[in-house]
């Protein structure tokens, strides 16, 4: 399987890159700025802007999947899912937030003013995101929102996953780690059990 990854110099993302090649996957990385990214062994790094449709669409063209970890404020919905489109690439995956996930049924983290102020922009960005992909009847795709809280931390392959609903432990805390998230999100590359489905992963 071969994978186009926009946003593999990021945390998760390098995350995402690592867990890929564990299991044996190419992965294109795409960058603004290969020459000088943290490299990682393993991954093919193509300079590709986020806001560069024909670009992109190049980039991912001949993979068997596109997966996009990127903040939603520095980037745009319709040029990353068009160009998915345009390079006919079906399979595409996103990482999102937790902002917009609910506490209960229709009311998501962010209605009920749990985010703090710095991340609103940013969440609500996704929530634009979210609402455009959820329109596409031609890809795909999976949105994989984390968690609360989203750390660095330890690989353990032991988690749950959930639907629109914000997850927490038997402790009423919300979390997850990075590694865990990235085998989350490649799980349900090779899986496909929540095509055209917004789903979210924690313990």
């Amino acid at each position: 399987m071969k994978v186009a990854l926009i946003g593999v110099t990021g945390a998760v993302g390098s995350r995402v890159a690592k867990e890929l090649l564990a299991r044996n996957r190419t992965v294109t990385g795409i960058s603004r700025h290969p020459e000088t990214a943290s490299k990682i062994d393993g991954v093919a790094y193509k300079a590709g802007d986020v806001a560069d449709k024909n670009t992109l669409a190049k980039l991912f063209s001949g993979h068997d999947a596109v997966i996009s970890s990127v903040r939603f404020l520095d980037s745009d919905p319709r040029t990353l899912i068009d160009a998915v489109k345009q390079s006919g690439v079906k399979r595409y995956l996103v990482v999102g937030g937790a902002g917009t996930l609910e506490l209960q049924p229709g009311l998501s983290v962010l209605d009920a003013g749990k985010v703090p102020e710095a991340h609103v922009a940013e969440v609500r960005a996704g929530k634009i995101f979210l609402d455009m992909i959820r329109a596409e009847n031609n890809l795909d795709w999976s949105f994989l929102s984390p968690s609360s809280m989203l750390m660095p931390g330890q690989r353990t392959g032991k988690f749950r996953l959930g639907g629109d609903a914000l997850l927490r432990d038997d402790s009423g805390k919300s979390h997850i780690s990075m590694e865990d998230l990235a085998v989350a999100l490649v799980d349900e590359l090779e899986q496909g059990k929540h095509i055209k489905r917004r789903f979210t992963a924690g313990y």
